[in-house]
């Protein structure tokens, strides 16, 4: 059954929602009564007296796409968490100065708000005087109690004795209780260990109260599981499964001997199949006895919503037991839609139109109803028409299912629902600390407050009752286009210049099952490379044996190194290459690269396998680096049509006269690429020189041939000729001769500081004309973080940025500097993080580190620990197994604390990190420290004062800021990739001027009034 919802995952849209829609039980007299009803309940909602400080009525005021909301968005999110006075009134200053706050509660009689608007404006006229300092204290606490009584509001308890205590009054109006024990998901053991307390604590807890309240509706608990095991993700599937399913058990079987609920929450897509294994694991358990409390969450956006509805019916039929089943919309779409994007999957997994997220809804709700005999439907929605749409499909039973609705949220419906006894109805209740619950609520507020939402239509007076209860079935029925004309697919979101490049799901077992099979095919194959000059190969001197990082023992295939006179006889061919290729149409060239493009999609697989054996990456590492080439190829050809076409680009002048910027190739590129991104960057460097008009004579990186020979087979087979792209495979001395050629027009290189320098050298001491250099370097590269920035986002940032592909990316986090009132906290999550990283054969998806690239730089990395060890202290290094250690190049990656980046004589190329604290006050100390070293690539910050932010980014010398997010993996066309100082010349990789540096600027000026005059100006009309 599981396969058949991996058809579903990526279904057409249109295909999906005609399905439900002929489906679903909806005929216009249905659709009549129910907005009949719905039209009622709104009615009602609106003359119904609202309660002071419910969600609605801060909506109106404060709305999320305003300033103001936005604003008071960011302190709750951030404020509670802050533990320094400092970074607090910095928060407080950036984020209620920026907008005017008095007058918004003049509208609203809740006294809530009123008292809100008047504080907030006379906060930010305190902070805007002279008396800005002496106040700031008391404001400060004032709004540190603002933002702990809105958290009372929407967060039930800070304990769940606390919790139960003021569900009371919601009992006694008939709601049935489902207590959330919230937080982010487990970073580390020691979280999750935490989580897992909590949540025994707190069933044993409702259990105890529901036996001394027998009159009230059973309560129940809601648990995460992404909170009771740090690495609850597909590739770790063998770990997670069987502990999250005993974890599991251990809580259901507390739960069912205090006759309590307990609901599995639903989390992100990705993590569907690994829930539904341990949810099978557990259900039916014959421990639980005749216990019917289990139950779990589904989200009606996804696509294969409607279908595991059966699968799961059919689960309690076959396990002979009830199953309770909360339904709901939806709580990440946005974020759902981004990784789609980003990881260039061929659908989406969820719908683009709310209407069909709303018909969805319905066709699983009817569903269902329909099984009361076997599953328990738990209704979870704040829409008035979904409500009564459910109320209609029901029929005159309306027993068997409840509605739910989250607290304070609106409630002043629900309580409508209750008192006319239309259905039972329940709360999802958050339970937690206010510092840790915010981030939640906010998240909630932006899923729930969006202007399109109905909490916000329903009590604007401006919107129309009619358009509030408008049928979604009708209009999921009635648009020509079922997917939303906005959300292009993800292979079009670059559209109309280039298509995404094509990615895989390595979350979807039948996917990523196929792929893994196709690479260890393609594993199985030897390669050679060798000299390729005028499209021969030519085999010279005594080859040398490739084997992988990952096994010294296993062999991949020879290379043969170029010698010099094979390197003259590449300079002749090329020089016939340039001629041939310069005088090709702008367009042609074009196309051919984006042939190239689709053939390394077509040799995915095999790509990737060489990745994978020559470079030591990870199977996510090497489908990036097929994925980066392809994007290369595709925006390169795009950006080139149009800056080489012909005719050039026409510039304004005087009338009676055409001036046309003409850009052309230089001639004969050298190329000279990295072994960290061996496909990737030898790709850009080969495709911007193509497509500028050059010949090429590629040399690649000496630990890695094999993959540069492959990529230069498949552009010869796209079209390129052999003269005009030419593969030299050689050491770096050989490499001078070739930077030094005087054929040589220009220079592409990637690598250390120290070559850079070399190659400039050289190409200053040549007497001609004087070729550009295009150089990417090294880098010190940084992260600042204040006590402002979300702890666990920081975490999940620092591990990627610093350790993925081995911290080999001249783009990989080194120093990590941690505000000191919160660098205790965050030296020990990122302790338990790297305990959960695992270092392993690159060839195994649950691999998340690989080998260094060889012995040489596993020894270099082992002396700076040692000098670390005599001039750090120790943090953490992550396990590696000895067999595995003694087979390949594979090293520890560590962290440890230094006292300043100006200990760091050089940049150390490897998954080695350096923790340094500071003091809020020296932040302009950090960022003097930062440029002192004189490399300027990359930068990260971690803040949530936008004030903040400014002050690093414009004063860190460095190509690429990155704000909240990790520091790696610039997507070509969208994040040019390049720094400046010590660590490149620009312009920037995948970027819009990157292809004129291979070019040389022609202008051609035209009289066209000597051609006969002006007769356009002569004939201008008014």
């Amino acid at each position: 059954m599981l396969q058949n919802l991996s058809s579903f995952l990526y279904a057409d849209e249109a295909a999906c929602v005609d399905a439900l829609a002929a489906e679903l039980p909806w005929d216009k007299t249905r659709a009549a009564r129910v907005q009949t009803q719905a039209r009622e309940l709104v009615n009602r909602v609106r003359s119904a007296k609202r309660k002071p400080g419910e969600l609605e009525s801060f909506l109106s005021q404060y709305g999320l796409d305003t300033e103001e909301g936005l604003a008071l968005m960011t302190l709750a999110e951030a404020l509670l968490r802050i533990p320094d006075a400092r970074t607090a009134d910095a928060l407080i200053r950036d984020k209620i100065t920026v907008v005017e706050w008095f007058g918004k509660q003049n509208k609203s009689q809740d006294i809530l708000l009123k008292a809100a608007g008047i504080g907030l404006s006379l906060t930010r006229k305190t902070l805007d005087s002279a008396i800005a300092k002496l106040g700031e204290p008391v404001i400060r606490k004032a709004m540190v109690e603002a933002m702990r009584l809105m958290a009372r509001r929407f967060v039930i308890g800070r304990t769940i004795e606390e919790a139960i205590k003021n569900a009371r009054p919601y009992e006694k109006k008939g709601y049935r209780m489902s207590y959330d024990m919230l937080g982010e998901g487990a970073r580390t053991r020691q979280d999750a260990q935490r989580y897992f307390k909590a949540y025994v604590d707190a069933a044993q807890a409702i259990g105890a109260a529901a036996k001394d309240m027998p009159d009230v509706p059973s309560p129940g608990i809601s648990i995460k599981l992404s909170a009771l095991y740090p690495r609850y993700e597909f590739r770790h599937a063998e770990e997670c499964i069987p502990a999250l399913t005993a974890q599991l058990l251990e809580l259901a079987q507390i739960a069912a001997n205090n006759n309590i609920a307990l609901t599995v929450d639903a989390e992100e897509v990705d993590r569907l199949n690994i829930s539904l294994k341990i949810i099978e694991g557990v259900f039916g358990h014959k421990s639980l006895g005749g216990w019917e409390g289990f139950g779990l969450a589904v989200q009606a956006y996804q696509k294969r919503t409607r279908p595991l509805i059966d699968h799961l019916a059919d689960l309690a039929k076959d396990r002979a037991r009830r199953l309770q089943i909360r339904l709901v919309k939806g709580a990440y779409w946005d974020a759902e839609i981004k990784r789609a994007q980003i990881l260039g999957l061929p659908e989406y997994p969820l719908f683009t139109r709310k209407v069909n997220t709303d018909l969805s809804y319905l066709s699983c709700a009817a569903k269902l109803l329909d099984r009361r005999d076997i599953v328990y439907p738990m209704l979870a929605t704040h829409n008035a028409h979904t409500i009564a749409a459910v109320i209609e499909l029901a029929g005159n039973n309306r027993n068997g299912f409840e509605f739910q609705c989250l607290h304070a949220m609106a409630e002043t419906l629900h309580d409508t629902v209750l008192e006319e006894n239309l259905a039972p109805t329940g709360i999802y209740a958050p339970c937690g600390s206010h510092e840790d619950l915010l981030p939640y609520l906010v998240r909630r507020l932006l899923e729930n407050g969006a202007n399109s939402s109905f909490l916000n239509k329903m009590i604007d007076p401006a919107a129309r009752v009619e358009d509030i209860v408008a049928d979604p079935v009708e209009d999921a029925r009635t648009f020509k286009s079922r997917r939303h004309p906005k959300i292009a697919l993800p292979q079009n979101i670059y559209a109309p210049g280039r298509k995404n490049s094509e990615g895989v799901d390595l979350t979807e077992p039948a996917i990523v099952n196929s792929l893994l099979a196709a690479i260890r095919k393609a594993g199985e194959k030897q390669y050679d490379a060798l000299p390729l000059v005028a499209g021969k190969k030519i085999k010279t001197g005594t080859p040398r044996t490739m084997t992988s990082p990952a096994d010294n023992k296993e062999k991949i295939g020879q290379v043969w190194n170029a010698d010099k006179e094979t390197v003259e006889k590449a300079f002749t061919a090329a020089r016939d290459g340039f001629a041939v290729w310069s005088a090709t149409p702008a367009d042609k060239r074009a196309a051919t690269l984006e042939r190239a493009a689709d053939l390394m999609e077509e040799h995915r697989a095999e790509l990737m396998a060489l990745c994978v054996r020559e470079g030591g990456k990870t199977i996510d590492d090497a489908l990036a680096e097929v994925r980066e080439a392809v994007d290369f190829c595709r925006y390169y050809a795009m950006t080139g049509r149009a800056d080489f076409a012909p005719e050039g680009r026409l510039l304004p002048g005087p009338t009676g006269e055409k001036n046309a910027l003409i850009l052309n190739g230089r001639g004969v590129f050298v190329c000279v690429s990295p072994w960290n991104f061996p496909l990737a960057i030898f790709t850009g460097q080969v495709a911007a020189a193509l497509m500028a008009g050059n010949a090429v004579i590629a040399k690649p990186a000496s630990l890695t041939p094999l993959i540069a020979m492959r990529a230069v087979e498949l552009m010869h087979e796209a079209g390129v000729p052999g003269e005009t792209v030419q593969l030299l495979p050689a050491g770096g001395a050989l490499g001078g001769v070739m930077v030094a050629h005087p054929d040589t027009a220009g220079v592409a290189f990637t690598g250390s500081t120290d070559v850079g320098w070399q190659i400039n050298r050289a190409l200053a001491a040549r007497n001609g004309p004087i070729a550009p250099l295009i150089a990417e370097t090294g880098g010190q590269t940084a992260m600042i973080v204040d006590s402002s920035a979300l702890p666990e986002q920081v975490i999940d940032d620092v591990i990627v940025s610093a350790f993925t592909s081995a911290g080999q990316r001249c783009s990989a986090l080194r120093v990590l500097y941690l505000q000191e009132e919160i660098a205790d906290k965050m030296v020990l999550m990122l302790r338990g993080a790297m305990a959960e990283r695992k270092v392993g054969d690159p060839a195994l998806l649950s691999s998340d580190i690989g080998p260094v690239i060889d012995g040489s730089a596993r020894e270099e990395l082992e002396k700076h620990i040692e000098w670390l060890d005599k001039n750090g202290r120790f943090i953490a290094a992550m396990n590696v197994d000895e067999n595995l250690a003694a087979r390949g190049s594979f090293f520890a990656p560590a962290a440890y604390e230094i006292n300043s980046i100006r200990q760091l004589s050089r940049e150390v190329f490897g998954p080695v990190l350096h923790v340094i604290r500071f003091k809020s006050e020296n932040l302009d100390d950090v960022i003097a420290d930062i440029n002192s070293t004189g490399y300027g690539l990359t930068l990260g910050v971690h803040s949530r004062i936008s004030t903040t932010v400014r002050r690093i980014t414009e004063g860190v010398r460095a190509g690429n800021a990155y704000v909240n997010r990790t520091m790696i993996g610039a997507v070509v066309g969208v994040q040019p990739f390049g720094g400046q100082g010590l660590s490149g010349t620009g312009p920037k990789a995948g970027g819009p001027h990157y292809l004129h540096r291979f070019a040389t600027e022609k202008v051609v000026s035209t009289d066209t009034t000597r051609q006969g005059g002006n007769a356009s100006l002569v004939s201008l009309r008014e």
